[in-house]
């Protein structure tokens, strides 16, 4: 039987910018993926939340970052759900017999995801796949290191998305004031002038 191949992008998305969009398409392209699902987080676990912007703001700015992608979608799986959005749980729903899933994430998280709640769960139920958002080569080793360690004590399947890098993170855009542009899609950007995000 031919599993249908699915991806995980889940993030705060706050707001979803040019790098979260470069590698999105970048793993639907290298894992082959036939579903991307786009899924922000309610409460992140492992960040302090700005709560400033709502979650409907923030699925509306997702919907249109990453509205050009083929085949993908943005869900409020993890906003229904509410509570901390633990990538174990959402995984556990999202799993199906007929179905394999691949998990998307960045450099600071593949290099901490054995402190996540659950870890041998989320290593169980999906390839892990990771971007780098930054080019330090004394990361290398760290990486490596940290996947071995995954493989060796969790079975995990883990893959490098490749990608240009963008070094920025949603929470350095929202200290750029009038350098937003960029930085975000375009859609996004007119979306935050018309709401008068992040000011």
């Amino acid at each position: 039987m031919i599993k249908e191949r699915v991806g995980i992008f889940g993030g705060t998305f706050n707001p979803p910018h040019n790098g979260h969009v470069r590698s999105a398409e970048a793993f639907l392209e290298q894992m082959r993926l036939d579903r991307l699902i786009i899924i922000p987080a309610y409460i992140p676990p492992h960040k302090v939340y700005d709560s400033t912007v709502t979650c409907e703001e923030r699925i509306d700015m997702c919907r249109l970052a990453f509205s050009n992608i083929a085949n993908a979608e943005v869900s409020d799986i993890e906003i229904q759900r509410g509570g901390k959005s633990y990538t174990y749980l959402t995984l556990q729903e999202l799993t199906e017999e007929n179905r394999e899933i691949f998990f998307l994430c960045g450099t600071d998280m593949i290099l901490t995801m054995d402190t996540w709640k659950n870890p041998e769960v989320i290593f169980e139920l999906a390839t892990i796949c990771y971007a780098r958002r930054e080019n330090l080569p004394e990361n290398e080793s760290l990486i490596r290191k940290k996947c071995d360690e995954y493989r060796l004590i969790y079975g995990a399947r883990i893959f490098e998305i490749n990608t240009d890098s963008i070094d920025i993170s949603s929470s350095e855009i929202r200290t750029l004031d009038g350098k937003l542009f960029d930085y975000l899609p375009e859609n996004v950007l007119s979306y935050i002038r018309d709401k008068g995000l992040y000011q």
